[in-house]
């Protein structure tokens, strides 16, 4: 059999939690499937990612640029003839899109809807150009797969589609996320907070990322509490980035709040350890990878009382509505004085994380395509 993935995949190093999703899937199919051939397509560095397994042959494929004109022709017409030229059987995509015009099955995997509940993030012609073709994708696509209930239920309440056709297949996240010794945790806070307790959030640093009410809940909580707690922020730049620094500017308590932007892997896996507490408090949320990390690091978390936090996350978190920063400011106080409930979530979290791995996923995927075409 014959497997064609048309893929972004990267180092595993990049933190797109899509691309990271493709790549900790591929790697545990393709070394577990020695029988069949996979097709990988992507860009130069899957050569070297992909180079010491037998079953792979690895076409390269220039960076598409944002261009739309590009990436019609590259669905309309490359991806048929590679598919032709290797005989694929399957065709998988992971950028949710289907190849108009190819006959064999193909699978497409969706792990957000961004384009319809936060299109400013997108230019006007690539807007038109999801909104055209990814309806088409789901119908003629022979399985969906996607990373939650809440996710399936967005599509099929979007796109009108048979709930059947959609496979839930979750994620796994960074093994790498630990707890912390008591000394160690020490000198984070010493090096980074002048030896202070602190809440963290991970992730995108912008403006749709609900950071506003982060700062506001914060101001409340500090008002409140009168104490040295701090807040720190960490991750990749995103929308409006400088936006956001000029609200930071005018923060009341903005000499309690450190950015961390593009932190070092190790730095955000030893200041989620170190922290008090994790606020996760997004508007849209298909996956909750940094808050199972925070849980796995036995770090408990405020999480969104929307999207698919509750569904992943269960009973071993506190929950607020991501709207409201007086709510979300609530749930940080009754952390910080409640000692027995932090330390209940604390066990409830470690729990939790141990549901979700990589290689569970990747199982599942490989059994919903041995499924679909009778391997």
């Amino acid at each position: 059999m014959v497997i064609a993935i048309n893929t972004k995949i990267t180092d595993g190093k990049n933190r797109d939690e899509n691309d990271r999703f493709i790549y900790e899937i591929f790697t545990r199919i393709i070394p577990s499937k020695p029988q069949h051939t996979f097709v990988l397509i992507g860009d130069e560095k899957i050569k070297n990612l992909f180079a010491h397994f037998e079953n792979v042959i690895t076409v390269a494929r220039k960076t598409l640029k944002e261009n739309v004109a590009q990436w019609y022709g590259w669905y309309q017409i490359n991806i048929p003839a590679i598919l032709k030229k290797y005989k694929a059987d399957i065709f998988v995509n992971c950028e949710a899109i289907a190849s108009p015009r190819t006959t064999i099955p193909q699978y497409i995997i969706i792990t957000n809807l961004d384009y319809i509940h936060q299109p400013f993030l997108f230019k006007k012609s690539f807007l038109l150009f999801y909104k055209a073709i990814v309806p088409r994708s789901i119908k003629k696509a022979i399985s969906v797969l996607t990373i939650s209930q809440f996710c399936k239920e967005e599509i099929v309440k979007t796109f009108k589609t048979n709930a059947s056709k959609i496979e839930i297949v979750y994620k796994g996240f960074d093994q790498k996320f630990c707890k912390l010794n008591y000394e160690e945790r020490e000198q984070v806070k010493s090096k980074h907070a002048d030896g202070n307790e602190y809440f963290i959030y991970t992730g995108q640093i912008g403006l749709h990322k609900n950071l506003l009410n982060l700062l506001k809940a914060f101001s409340a909580f500090k008002k409140r509490q009168k104490s040295n707690m701090k807040l720190f922020i960490a991750g990749t730049g995103g929308y409006q980035l400088k936006t956001f620094y000029e609200d930071l500017r005018l923060f009341k308590f903005k000499d309690d709040v450190q950015l961390f932007v593009d932190p070092a892997e190790e730095d955000v896996i030893s200041l989620t350890a170190s922290s008090y507490a994790m606020i996760s408090c997004l508007p849209y949320n298909y996956f909750p990878s940094a808050s199972l990390q925070s849980m796995k690091s036995e770090v408990p978390v405020v999480a969104a009382s929307g999207g698919a936090m509750p569904e992943i996350l269960g009973d071993a978190a506190l929950y607020a509505d991501p709207g409201n920063f007086k709510e979300i400011a609530v749930k940080m106080m009754s952390l910080f004085r409640d000692e027995k409930l932090r330390q209940l979530l604390i066990e409830k979290g470690k729990i939790q994380a141990e549901k979700y791995t990589w290689n569970d996923v990747a199982h599942l995927v490989w059994n919903e395509i041995e499924k679909s075409t009778a391997i």
